[in-house]
């Protein structure tokens, strides 16, 4: 997979989730990780969630855009309501 973001996105996701989108990356490669359309906010282009955990074990829901074979990340954090989701799909795997 190619991932791509901006770094300002990046450094602004840090400050406000405590979160580098190199953690995002780490979770697309939990084998039980799912993707959900995210269509609240899929006005000019389809936008996703990836929830999966990253090396440390934290369920992390990461945002992105699929363009072309790239993976375009902005947005990634750590949310209850999705770590329960995870939980709940993966409980019996």
């Amino acid at each position: 997979m190619n991932f791509e973001w901006d770094l300002s996105k990046d450094l602004e996701n840090q400050s406000k989730h405590k979160f580098s989108f190199n953690d995002a990356i780490e979770a697309f490669y939990d084998k039980l990780g799912f993707v959900l359309e995210d269509s609240k906010h899929s006005n000019l282009e389809n936008r996703y969630y990836w929830v999966g955990k990253n090396k440390k074990g934290v369920v992390l829901t990461v945002r992105f855009v699929r363009r072309k074979n790239t993976i375009r990340i902005f947005g990634c954090a750590h949310w209850r309501e999705f770590k329960e989701i995870y939980y709940e799909k993966t409980k019996n795997k």
